[in-house]
C-alpha cells in the first residue's frame, strides 16, 4: 500500500473512510516570492509588513537561518490567500508567475492523497484505520480514571475529612474507612482510639493530621484529638485506585 508523506507543514484532510490523515500544506516564503517576481527580498518584506500593519495580511513575520553563515533573517511564510493578496498590486506577468507556482504546489498536495487502487487495498486501509481507532479507544480508557479523579478534585476545597471524601467519591463513609484500613492508609493504635494515618501516606502528601476539639456538651470535657484529613492529591489517588471496585 502507498505511504502518505507528511512534511513539516501539515494539515488534516478527510479521507474516504471518514478519518483524517496528514498531507503537506502548500506555503510560499517571501524569499521565494522575491525570486519569482524579480524583486528584492527587502522590498517584498516592506510590502508584506505594510499589509500586516493594515490588518490585511494574516501571516506573521518569522525568521529563517541562512545555511552559509548561520545568521537569522526575517521572512514571511505565506499561504495562498496571503501570497495572492501580497502580489495583487504587482503587474499581470508577476501575478501569473505566482499563480502558476501555486498550481504546481497544489498538484503536489493532491498527488500525496493516495486512493486505494483495488478493493483489497481499500480493505487494508480500512483495517489499518480500525486498528488506529482501537488504539485511541484504549488510550482514552486508560486516561478515564485520571479524568474522573480530576473532576472529583474540582469539587474539593482544600483538605477534607474522610466522611466528606467518601461523599466526593460517591461511596459510603463506612466502606471508605474499611478500604483505607485494609489498604494501609489508616489504622487505630488501640481498639477504641481515633484513626491515624500511616506515615508513608503522610509522606506522599495524600493524608494529613489535623487537631480538632471534641466534646464540650453538658457535663463533658473538651478534648483535642487528631483527625485524619484527605488532601486534594489524596482524592485524586483514591479515585484512581478505587476505580472499578465495588465499595
Amino acid at each position: 500500500m502507498n505511504t502518505i508523506v507528511t512534511p513539516g507543514n501539515t494539515r488534516h484532510v478527510a479521507t474516504l473512510f471518514g478519518q483524517s490523515q496528514n498531507v503537506s500544506r502548500s506555503t510560499m516564503s517571501s524569499r521565494e516570492v522575491a525570486e519569482l517576481t524579480g524583486k528584492s527580498h527587502d522590498n517584498v518584506l516592506r510590502d508584506a509588513r505594510g499589509l500586516l500593519a493594515a490588518g490585511v495580511l494574516k501571516s506573521e513575520e518569522t525568521t529563517y537561518r541562512h545555511p552559509q553563515n548561520g545568521q537569522l533573517y526575517p521572512e514571511f511564510i505565506l499561504d495562498q490567500r496571503d501570497c495572492l493578496v501580497l502580489v495583487s498590486g504587482y503587474n499581470a506577468k508577476i501575478r501569473a508567475k505566482i499563480i502558476d507556482r501555486w498550481q504546481e504546489l497544489e498538484s503536489r498536495v493532491v498527488g500525496q492523497l493516495q486512493i486505494p487502487a483495488s478493493f483489497a487495498e481499500a480493505l487494508r486501509l480500512a483495517a489499518d484505520q480500525a486498528e488506529q481507532n482501537l488504539q485511541l479507544q484504549q488510550v482514552i480508557a486508560k486516561q478515564a480514571p485520571k479524568v474522573e479523579a480530576l473532576q472529583r478534585l474540582a469539587k474539593t476545597h482544600g483538605d477534607v475529612c474522610i466522611t466528606t471524601a467518601a461523599q466526593i467519591l460517591g461511596i459510603r463513609p463506612t466502606n471508605l474507612f474499611a478500604w483505607l484500613n485494609q489498604n494501609r492508609w489508616i489504622h487505630r493504635r488501640t481498639a477504641h482510639s481515633s484513626w491515624v494515618a500511616y506515615q508513608p501516606r503522610l509522606n506522599n502528601g495524600w493524608l494529613k493530621h489535623k487537631l480538632v476539639k471534641v466534646g464540650g456538651g453538658e457535663g463533658q470535657d473538651i478534648k483535642v484529638v487528631e483527625q485524619v484529613m484527605v488532601t486534594r492529591s489524596g482524592i485524586v489517588t483514591l479515585a484512581e485506585q478505587i476505580q472499578g471496585i465495588t465499595l
